[in-house]
């Protein structure tokens, strides 16, 4: 009897432990395809709310699948729901398939959404759904992010007068942004010119270099301030615009000039593809690989040093003829008929066969090397947005990120590119925008329209 009594004590804990066990893998089971709570992300594009703020939401549960996803706007208990979406949810056992595993929502807040929103904070919600497992029903997950609301634009006040621009002509302007703003500058059409802080001023001094595109007639300028929620400020301050009458040349397009021009331009620009006939790819040349030469141009603004490096007037090639001005509208011939219309942006000045030709001011040099239509090209930036492009040219003696002084020789004249015959093809670009050199050249212009406005923040040698 005692032997019996205690095998039966024995008999039972093989069981108990076996059950124990049993438990211990379903629920690890059930943990391991429950897996880490939804991972949801909110991403705004600006630090405030406005009247429109787009946001991107990404929610991510790879294990078990997202059920449902909802965002909200929501101050002072008052809610607006920005989307909802609800998603089939996968089988409901411990193995996945059939499931959403992450997704992207575009939303948009603010007032045009929120029409009761207030200025102060408001907070975006996101709350995220997962498939259920055997034994458990995940919680949803709530993920928030509060922002400031602010609908007022910041503070604009232009502070420098007399400011007269020609149509393609540069200018500069001063004036004072509120504390709120945080991109401010120019907006001349579709482009964009940036303010600066201006050296000698208050905190919230600034100035900006801008121009009128040679093309724009109606005058279409502004100056902006805009805050991290998107409100803007803007004021008209151009006291006088005078507008230019239009240039216009003729181009003889000769088969012997496209024999010598096409070939080497195909072989050096291997991301643009020899057309049917030598008249298409001259036409493709002219019209499409120009407009990425001229798009590859406008980048280089982009990494402009912020400092003034330049102190006089820019030099064009001296004892040199100038060929073809700026902003002439070229119309192209070919057998007697008309094949394009361009715009010639710069001035085409020629002297000698291979001239030497000298940097128009102090400055970096910003893109050396063979650049499509223009041939070899050397850009210098001179600070602030304000380049130079020399074009056409059979000798580059500068590197890229090499310091050059004002009459510094940086190659020589060419016929490289869609050079017709020996000559420099010579350009100001500000912001990437091509500009009137003649301009920059003149020793009174510079006075008048630029050290008279920024004072201390550009210095001047006479």
């Amino acid at each position: 009897m005692a032997n019996d009594a205690f095998d039966g004590k024995r008999s039972w804990k093989p069981v108990f432990f076996t059950f124990v066990l049993i438990f211990l893998v379903v629920m690890g089971i059930a943990v391991f395809y429950t897996g880490a709570p939804p991972v949801i992300r909110i991403v705004p594009t600006m630090s405030a709310i406005g009247r429109i703020t787009p946001v991107t939401i990404e929610i991510a549960e790879p294990r078990r699948g997202l059920t449902r996803v909802r965002v909200e706007l929501v101050q002072d208990g008052n809610v607006a729901v920005l989307d909802e979406k609800n998603y089939r949810p996968s089988w409901q056992i411990p193995f996945p398939g059939g499931k959403t595993a992450r997704d992207t929502l575009e939303v948009v807040a603010g007032r045009e959404i929120f029409p009761d929103l207030e200025s102060g904070h408001a907070t975006i919600r996101v709350t995220a759904g997962r498939a259920k497992t055997w034994l458990r029903s995940p919680s949803d997950v709530v993920e928030e992010l509060t922002l400031p609301v602010r609908f007022t634009p910041p503070t604009l006040q232009v502070t420098s007068t007399q400011i007269y621009v020609s149509q393609g002509g540069s200018e500069a302007v001063t004036y004072r942004v509120g504390e709120s703003s945080v991109r401010d500058g120019v907006r001349a059409g579709d482009h964009w010119f940036p303010g600066y802080p201006l050296s000698g001023g208050g905190p919230r001094d600034r100035f900006a270099l801008f121009a009128v595109p040679h093309d724009m007639t109606t005058l279409d300028v502004s100056l902006v301030a805009e805050d991290a929620a998107g409100n803007i400020a803007e004021r008209g301050f151009i006291n006088n615009f005078t507008r230019r009458r239009p240039r216009t040349d003729t181009i003889q397009v000769s088969d012997a000039f496209m024999s010598r021009v096409v070939p080497e331009i195909l072989a050096r620009t291997p991301e643009i593809r020899e057309q049917e006939t030598l008249l298409d790819s001259y036409l493709m040349i002219n019209r499409e690989l120009r407009k990425k030469n001229d798009e590859t141009i406008l980048a280089l603004a982009e990494n402009s040093q912020g400092y003034f490096m330049w102190r006089r007037p820019f030099l064009m090639m001296p004892n040199s003829q100038v060929m073809a001005g700026f902003a002439e509208r070229r119309t192209y011939l070919y057998q007697g008929r008309e094949i394009d219309q361009q715009d010639h942006l710069g001035i085409d000045l020629a002297r000698v066969r291979q001239t030497p030709v000298p940097a128009a001011n102090d400055g970096v040099v910003a893109l050396t090397g063979f650049l499509g239509i223009y041939g070899e090209t050397v850009v210098i930036d001179h600070g602030y947005g304000l380049m130079t492009i020399y074009s056409h040219l059979s000798a580059i003696t500068v590197k890229e990120g090499q310091k050059v002084a004002r009459g510094e020789i940086i190659g020589n004249t060419g016929e490289t590119g869609l050079a017709g015959g020996d000559h420099l093809h010579y350009g100001v670009l500000l912001a990437g925008l091509p500009v009137d050199p003649v301009e920059w050249s003149d020793d009174r212009w510079i006075r008048n329209r630029i050290v008279g406005k920024l004072g201390s923040a550009l210095s001047f040698e006479p």
